[in-house]
């Protein structure tokens, strides 16, 4: 496996940062096979169960953080909107770990800016605090090898851990030292494609982090517990065989598990729509005709998709004439997050 980047390249990019106080990392989301609902430790968000995703490498976030003493407060900018309140908040928490490990002081100007919609279960959060973390470190004069940034980007958001890796990737459980994400095999390894089928752009009204602490609450989640690591080791296996006739079954039950165990909490989330539950019969209906292709969805109403590269096409466009589908995006494989010019 070749390095997904210019190793060198990013070691200059960092003593530049720490010169100036600034800098802008790249980062990309990732869609879950195996997915993360619930945690041991809702402050450190470790993991009940290990997970398995791939970074989407069509769709980005770019993240710029300037740590400025002429600042009293931190202020934040995501897609152009100046964002205040609860958003603002995870921010501040996040930098000040970052400030606690480089004993700074100064408050800080985060903008942020991504080519795909926020909160609605395409992993916005995962990408963002994955590029914040890499460029707040940097910036702040940190030199965090990927292990180091993969568990500050998990304090910012869970699943973020898995957006610092390249490629293919799994995240395992443990203490706050070493749940932290690696990757399994690099983006070229397997030519999947996500075709994410967007039936609503929306910001969910209950985010990820309060799911996270309402899955205790279902009946359900100790089941769903209970057989994650086997679904995680067949998943990881059929992965490795590049085998999509074994892998597709099993996204597509753990998906709906923790959808079960979202929709059985209390209070229960219901995140699918109409349009979710057409564009799930449809893969059927598909696979019935002959086309390889699975579902899986994150915490939202919109359904990934999973084929391989020669039938992506075909599914496209029988995608687009699904009732309820607002967008469609592409995408294979993604890189590690990094620092960009």
């Amino acid at each position: 496996m070749h390095n997904p980047f210019d190793f060198d390249k990013q070691t200059q990019l960092r003593e530049l940062a720490a010169r100036e106080g600034q800098a802008t990392a790249q980062a990309h989301p990732n869609i879950a096979f195996i997915k993360y609902w619930g945690n041991q430790d809702d402050r450190l968000r470790l993991p009940v169960n290990p997970s398995l995703s791939m970074n989407l490498g069509n769709l980005h976030t770019l993240t710029t953080v300037i740590f400025d003493s002429n600042l009293s407060n931190d202020e934040l900018v995501i897609n152009e909107t100046m964002t205040t309140g609860a958003a603002l908040a995870r921010v501040t928490a996040h930098l000040d770990l970052v400030r606690q490990q480089a004993n700074l002081f100064s408050a800080a100007w985060v903008e942020s800016v991504g080519n795909f919609p926020v909160g609605s279960g395409i992993a916005s959060s995962a990408a963002a605090f994955a590029a914040l973390s890499v460029a707040s470190a940097a910036a702040a004069g940190l030199n965090l090898d990927e292990s180091s940034l993969s568990r500050l980007a998990r304090r910012g958001s869970g699943s973020a851990s898995r957006s610092v890796p390249a490629g293919y990737v799994e995240w395992g459980m443990g203490d706050d030292e070493n749940s932290v994400a690696r990757s399994i095999a690099m983006p070229e390894y397997w030519d999947l494609l996500d075709i994410i089928v967007v039936v609503n752009h929306e910001h969910k009204v209950v985010g990820s982090s309060q799911g996270h602490t309402l899955a205790q609450t279902s009946s359900l989640q100790a089941a769903r517990v209970a057989g994650a690591v086997e679904r995680f080791e067949q998943c990881r296996e059929a992965l490795l065989a590049r085998d999509l006739s074994k892998l597709g079954p099993i996204i597509e039950e753990d998906a709906v598990i923790m959808h079960a165990v979202m929709m059985s909490s209390r209070p229960p989330l219901y995140y699918w729509n109409s349009a979710t539950m057409t564009v799930i019969q449809a893969t059927h209906e598909w696979r019935n005709q002959g086309l390889q292709v699975y579902f899986t969805i994150d915490a939202g109403p919109n359904v990934h998709l999973i084929c391989e590269a020669q039938n992506a096409e075909s599914i496209v466009v029988q995608a687009r004439q699904l009732p309820g589908v607002e967008a469609i995006f592409l995408s294979g494989p993604g890189g590690a997050a990094r620092l960009v010019s």
